[in-house]
């Protein structure tokens, strides 16, 4: 029997009053029995403005434990799931920070889903372009099904509980597009390993 897929699932939320760990518990409710799940939330990892990315120290040891920590989950995910919010039509500033901690090998070659929301009737929909832009410079590849939720305060309950039928099937059709990439993305590194970064200019990839 095939062991489970390692889903790592990013909350970039820590807004007073923020409805986003409500749509984690829901996907945790509905996906624990399918995969191992994990979750990075950048509310209780608390990280400070990006000064000094992980892959920039010489000496990874000397690098905060917190930081150590997350890129070992990261490397251990077969697939991510980013939950974003929608802050003045965008990604809100913790993702992208919590995100920036870490180099692109960490996430490349492995696929990832989008879950947006918002208390109005887009759900979301304008950060999730904006994040879909982000994770492909990153390595990890969105899938085509966005999993956008309107009205979020009318979705779920405060216990994540869904309250409409689109909040299942939503799910579902993501996380059929997100199964399978990443299944095939699994079984290629594990045949022919991943290229090897070509540093472009002063950019250093890792």
């Amino acid at each position: 029997m095939a062991s489970k897929l390692n889903v790592l699932m990013f909350l970039g939320t820590t807004r007073e009053g923020r409805l986003g760990p409500r749509v984690a518990q829901f996907v945790q409710h509905q996906l624990k029995t399918k995969y191992d799940l994990m979750l990075l939330d950048a509310e209780d990892l608390n990280l400070p403005m990006l000064k000094k990315a992980l892959h920039f120290y010489e000496d990874p040891s000397q690098a905060p434990k917190v930081l150590l920590d997350c890129k070992a989950k990261i490397q251990a995910a077969d697939a991510f799931i980013v939950i974003t919010a929608e802050y003045n039509t965008g990604m809100p500033p913790a993702l992208s920070n919590m995100l920036n901690h870490f180099g692109p090998k960490s996430f490349s070659y492995k696929p990832s889903g989008i879950i947006s929301y918002s208390v109005g009737i887009f759900g979301g929909v304008r950060a999730a372009m904006q994040l879909r832009c982000f994770l492909g410079e990153i390595g990890t590849l969105s899938v085509s099904n966005v999993f956008a939720i309107p009205e979020i305060h009318n979705a779920l309950d405060e216990n994540g509980k869904p309250l409409n039928e689109h909040m299942v099937t939503g799910l579902d059709h993501m996380i059929s597009q997100l199964d399978w990439y990443a299944h095939a993305m699994k079984n290629h590194r594990n045949m022919t390993g991943v290229p090897k970064y070509i540093p472009k200019s002063d950019i250093i990839y890792e």
